[in-house]
């Protein structure tokens, strides 16, 4: 979430973000787009599990005495059943056209559908300005108005499903890709496997280095999402 001048976010506009050539990738017989799906579901996995296993190695060590799942509330060695997805919003979620105005991009109002119908929980850590609060309920309430103000989706956008886990800079130096924003959404969550999705391969990357299983959002050739059934088995305590 950006600022192109004070007190109004403005997501970035990615005019020509998404050249997919869907219908260009879709030439050969069906043999091989089922090879081809196979290979990707294959791929998507792969990256989870890859991503997943380097996730828990970075957090192995500062676990290993059991005193961080005791301040969870959890026995040490446990980890709880329960993905949490945070997203960044503009350009990931949401979409600012050029006269101003606000709605869902491609395939997210579905997607967080899908999610809230598997009881998996959902979240933002997004760049607002600081002077907006005092406090995380503060900003979010102001950036829920900022939205909404400016919003011409058929359907509103979902603010109830994100619950309280909506994550803003306290200060400047909060902003991301400063680590902050995921650090205090990595303590908020207990043991949950974390998934972080966004537009920017800085803000994945930088997401994956707290530990979060990064997936980054609008690729070609790609879900534009993080398949449901993929986050769904991070819960299950693969690793």
């Amino acid at each position: 979430m950006n600022r192109s001048h004070a007190g109004h976010f403005a997501p970035l506009t990615h005019a020509a973000r998404r050249e997919k050539g869907n219908t260009a990738m879709f030439t050969t017989p069906h043999k091989g787009l089922a090879r081809a799906g196979l290979l990707l579901g294959a791929a998507l996995a792969s990256t989870v599990l890859c991503a997943t296993a380097g996730a828990t190695a970075a957090t192995a060590a500062p676990a290993a005495d059991g005193a961080a799942s005791q301040r969870a509330g959890a026995p040490a060695g446990t980890q709880r059943p329960c993905p949490v997805v945070y997203f960044d919003l503009g350009e990931t979620l949401v979409h600012t056209a050029e006269d101003g105005s606000t709605s869902y991009l491609p395939g997210a109002a579905a997607y967080l559908r899908d999610l809230r119908a598997h009881h998996i929980q959902v979240g933002l850590i997004t760049n607002v300005p600081p002077s907006w609060g005092a406090t995380d309920a503060e900003r979010a309430a102001r950036l829920k108005q900022e939205v909404d103000a400016t919003w011409r989706g058929s359907a509103p956008f979902a603010w109830r499903d994100f619950g309280d886990r909506i994550l803003t800079p306290r200060t400047d130096a909060e902003r991301k890709p400063a680590p902050a924003l995921w650090q205090r959404a990595k303590a908020a969550s207990g043991h949950c496997r974390l998934v972080y999705q966004a537009e920017t391969a800085e803000e994945v990357g930088a997401a994956a280095a707290q530990g979060f299983v990064p997936y980054q959002v609008g690729r070609p050739h790609r879900p534009e999402f993080l398949p449901v059934g993929l986050v769904e088995l991070l819960g299950r305590g693969v690793r």
